[in-house]
């Protein structure tokens, strides 16, 4: 054995420390243990685990009684990796005709309502904007600043009466027929996502938390992947 700061051999035990047996070098004083343990952590291999279970449909406290990762570490992970991604990723082509909805959940208890407003081209896959509020024009504001520059030849919509105030008169089209995008792609995110699943016990307690789920869950199904170094 040698002092890991002088390289000398000339060392003798001193005592223990920690349940490990200390020693000390005679010619530096340098106390050192003969063996340490690895650093602590999960691998990158269980968190990317971890997240892709969590955008596929489980709780937080569903993993942990899978994986054995307490639930304060998956959500610090979704933390981390939620303040990093974008909202969404530019489109490959503006849309031509672009469809609004808006999803119905809760943060924190039931009768606290909040509104997810998506946009997405009418003729491809995929969220392209969206923004989480209440039901009024105030939230719909800042998504209307991104598709508003998309100028479609028609927007789509369910009539909700916040829509005429930013929609080009005659450029709205109110049928629940040809917003299947739309709604399709609201479907997929209460299926991927406990929190937004109907009749869960998996809520959001706070806005932000949920918004870096979403944020998570739109990055998986562009690229079927999750991130983890962060």
């Amino acid at each position: 054995m040698e002092c890991p700061r002088c390289g000398s051999s000339h060392i003798r035990k001193n005592g223990n420390k920690r349940g490990k047996q200390n020693h000390i070098c005679c010619n530096c004083d340098r106390q050192f243990i003969d063996r340490y343990e690895p650093p602590q952590g999960y691998s990158d291999e269980v968190k990317r685990e971890c997240l892709k279970m969590y955008v596929n449909g489980m709780g937080f406290r569903g993993i942990e009684r899978v994986k054995g990762v307490h639930h304060t570490t998956l959500i610090t992970w979704v933390k981390l990796v939620g303040e990093l991604l974008p909202d969404v990723y530019d489109p490959e082509t503006i849309p031509e005709v672009g469809e609004l909805d808006e999803l119905e959940t809760f943060v924190g208890f039931k009768k606290n309502k909040v509104w997810l407003w998506t946009a997405v081209n009418h003729f491809t896959q995929g969220i392209l904007a969206w923004v989480l509020g209440d039901h009024s024009a105030e939230t719909f504001r800042p998504l209307w600043d991104i598709v508003g520059t998309w100028q479609c030849y028609f927007y789509v919509t369910d009539g909700w009466l916040v829509y005429p105030g930013f929609i080009p008169e005659g450029d709205q089209i109110v049928s629940k027929t040809y917003m299947t995008r739309v709604e399709g792609e609201n479907t997929r995110l209460r299926h991927y996502l406990a929190r937004l699943h109907r009749k869960t016990l998996c809520y959001s307690k706070s806005a932000q938390m949920l918004k870096y789920s979403i944020r998570l869950l739109l990055h998986y199904l562009k690229f079927w992947d999750v991130p983890v170094s962060v």
